[in-house]
């Protein structure tokens, strides 16, 4: 039985490669699209649809760009080997809800593992003690919290400053079912990455030139289309 705690884009997977470049990269930094029963495209971003899948690895303003000039049906239609496909138009805002919710869902079955920490004074004991492996703030986070929390992760041998969340403390409420979330601490380091690969390519696809305020996004840079003979 499939651990509920486990996301299919957890483990590296192997590489795919490029419709368009033939370049390869790993499956886990990038986005799969599947063809459905009525031939349209939509965005698989857990990688669990059969069938055959493609795969991009470019930011919402690029795809939106490929779609509009009809660049992207015909990398799809070669990859999907049919030209009997419907792209939807706003294909983009699709594939960008779908890495929202991903992410706030890694986060609530966090929360339910029992492997995340919320409350400021619980996160400052936590990452003084060096048990926090990644710190989340809202965005809309007050500065001098965020500076607090920042320096007892310093303190406890974590990286510089946390990471801050593309949504504000009402979204985060909503995701993990408790009040008043502004800050978030990983206790597991396994927890940790799950959650950062989420946001990482939900924050990539949203802005790939942007990156994440407390490191690198894990997505590649380039405005390529990858694919792949199924949803191993």
């Amino acid at each position: 039985m499939r651990d509920p705690q486990n996301d299919p884009l957890d483990a590296h997977g192997p590489e795919r490669s490029c419709i368009l470049t033939r370049r390869t990269a790993p499956r886990e930094e990038l986005i799969r699209l599947a063809l459905g029963p009525d031939n349209q495209v939509a965005p698989d971003v857990r990688a669990r649809a059969p069938g055959r899948g493609a795969w991009i690895g470019v930011g919402r303003k690029a795809l939106d760009e490929a779609n509009a000039k009809g660049k992207l049906k015909g990398a799809l239609a070669r990859a999907f080997n049919t030209s009997e496909l419907d792209v939807p138009a706003d294909l983009g805002e699709r594939i960008e809800t779908a890495l929202r919710q991903q992410a706030l869902d890694r986060l609530g079955l966090e929360a339910r593992g029992g492997t995340l920490l919320t409350g400021a004074e619980r996160i400052d004991q936590a990452a003084r003690a060096g048990k926090v492996h990644l710190l989340i703030h809202a965005a809309d986070a007050g500065e001098d919290g965020n500076r607090t929390l920042d320096q007892a992760w310093r303190v406890g041998g974590g990286d510089a400053q946390g990471l801050v969340f593309p949504e504000g403390r009402t979204i985060l409420s909503m995701a993990l079912g408790r009040e008043n979330v502004v800050h978030i601490a990983l206790t597991d380091a396994a927890a940790a990455r799950r959650v950062t690969l989420a946001i990482n390519r939900w924050q990539a696809f949203i802005d790939p030139d942007a990156g994440l305020e407390r490191g690198h996004s894990a997505r590649p840079g380039a405005a390529d289309v990858f694919v792949d003979e199924g949803n191993a």
